[in-house]
């Protein structure tokens, strides 16, 4: 019954289709971006439409110059309004401009547009305005104060472009690579990690939070009838699906209570996290770990010069942050060091450290930074971890001491990635949830251990560190758009 009006649908359809690719051609160039008109000398000659934000204003008696830019990308392009013609678009304003593309003497670029109209369709106060036009690239530690407003800046506009093809570029490894994208959920019953460092979930509606007892209401405690909270991995959620799928990833929000101030955390990230099924080979995870970071730098160096060779390593980043630290982790062979050989290492090398380290302690962040240092800047892959400092579901060794677990030291940022072998022999792993108290809690976990559980790993690398290694940045909170911290939640 539906195929007889489907197909005469479909027919009409391609009909209309030379009239619909025209309609599609006329709103592109009524509404074209920036970064599709500079150097395009296709469009000389062409009256167009285009839309953005004044970055820079000059008035002269006969001619006016501005330069806009709509965020496509980090250039600006000029604006000519000649003759008698005024427009009162101050510095941030939007405007909408309408006429003609030319060739251009400014040295900055190809192609300029002629005006016939500079319209504002957004006023600014440049007054009250944070940013200032004598201050074109303001400290990134003064952008922080005014969140809602900082991607206003060059330098947070190119940082989101950044992070953008950042993630298209990771998700497309990925893909290209042959797993599946999974949607792990945010609100989650387990302590993945089992730091405790959690943020509980509960109900606002007293209708909902009140049950009763006896003909009285009681006060319930949890809206999903359980302890909920929000997540800090979606690992073991992927560890379910990796028990039919053999390959699986996920690319979102996790969230820590750690009542940290300090520039290298935040109360919500994003993680990129992968399990793969019948591997017990910790060096096939490290492969993985190692070739997405190469690639994934590779091709966003390429398709953001502009942004980070162009601006970032220029005005943000060390001179030479670029030769010492991301070019001898491209072209070198990331090292692999067991946790026994780095406290060797670190205990040699005490008197460069107020924090002293012995077998059996975790590694603070200034020592994970000079391991690396130490290898020249190549990153490090840490392996063999005490088990005492890892969770419970990492695969323990046959020294009964340690796990089968690796961390990605980089340069300028410690940990990157954490990952291990999944421990998948169930008399094992339920005399570790017995231990810690999670037998009850994690039945479930340990059951998928009984139907078919092959042998499997995984990993997780946090988005935002990644960000910071890239660019040579020495705070979190200026990788991510909305960043929260302790007792600061803006918007």
């Amino acid at each position: 019954k539906m195929a007889a009006p489907m197909s005469k649908i479909l027919k009409k359809l391609l009909q209309q289709k030379l009239t619909f690719s025209r309609l599609v051609y006329l709103r592109k160039y009524n509404s074209i971006q920036i970064k599709d008109i500079l150097d395009n000398e296709t469009l000389l000659g062409k009256a167009i439409d285009v839309s953005g934000w004044v970055k820079f204003k000059r008035t002269h008696k006969a001619v006016s110059f501005f330069h806009i830019n709509d965020g496509s990308c980090l250039t600006n392009l000029q604006i000519v309004l000649e003759g008698s013609s005024k427009s009162d678009a101050p510095f941030a304003s939007c405007v909408k401009v309408r006429g003609v593309v030319t060739e251009s003497d400014h040295p900055g670029q190809r192609l300029e547009i002629k005006a016939e109209n500079i319209e504002v369709i957004g006023q600014n106060d440049p007054v009250q305005f944070p940013f200032k036009k004598k201050q074109p690239r303001p400290p990134l530690s003064n952008t922080r104060d005014h969140i809602h407003l900082r991607p206003k800046t060059d330098a947070f506009a190119s940082l989101l472009r950044i992070r953008n093809q950042a993630n298209c570029i990771i998700n497309q490894y990925f893909q290209d690579s042959g797993y599946c994208h999974i949607h792990t959920p945010i609100l989650s019953s387990n302590d993945c990690e089992g730091a405790g460092e959690l943020f509980t979930v509960e109900g606002k509606d007293d209708s909902i939070n009140k049950k009763k007892t006896n003909g009285k209401d009681v006060a319930k405690t949890e809206f999903f009838g359980a302890p909920t909270y929000l997540t800090v991995s979606g690992q073991l959620h992927l560890e379910v699906v990796t028990g039919a799928i053999s390959k699986a990833y996920c690319f979102g929000p996790t969230f820590r209570a750690e009542n940290s101030k300090t520039r290298h955390h935040l109360s919500e990230f994003y993680m990129i996290e992968a399990e793969v099924a019948f591997t017990s080979c910790l060096e096939d995870i490290m492969v993985i770990m190692e070739d997405l970071y190469k690639k994934t730098s590779v091709s966003l160096l390429e398709s953001c010069t502009e942004d980070i060779s162009g601006y970032y390593y220029k005005h943000f980043s060390q001179p030479d942050h670029y030769e010492t630290n991301i070019k001898p982790a491209l072209e070198n062979t990331f090292i692999r060091m067991p946790y026994c050989e780095a406290i060797d290492i670190l205990h040699d090398k005490r008197d460069n450290f107020d924090v002293q380290i012995k077998w059996g302690d975790d590694l603070h962040k200034v020592h994970e930074k000079f391991l690396v240092k130490h290898c020249g800047n190549i990153p490090v892959f840490l392996i063999h971890f005490p088990k005492q400092l890892k969770p419970f579901y990492m695969r323990q060794n046959d020294d009964g001491q340690t796990v089968a677990c690796v961390d990605l030291l980089v340069p300028e940022v410690g940990e990157l990635c954490g990952g291990s072998l999944r421990e998948e022999r169930y008399d094992v792993l339920e005399t570790e949830l017995k231990q810690i108290d999670k037998l009850k809690s994690l039945n479930w976990y340990l059951e998928l251990r009984k139907f078919g559980c092959p042998p499997h790993a995984g990993f997780g690398m946090g988005f935002e560190r990644y960000l910071q290694n890239i660019l040579g940045l020495q705070n979190i909170r200026d990788v991510i758009p909305f960043p929260r911290w302790a007792h600061n939640c803006k918007l």
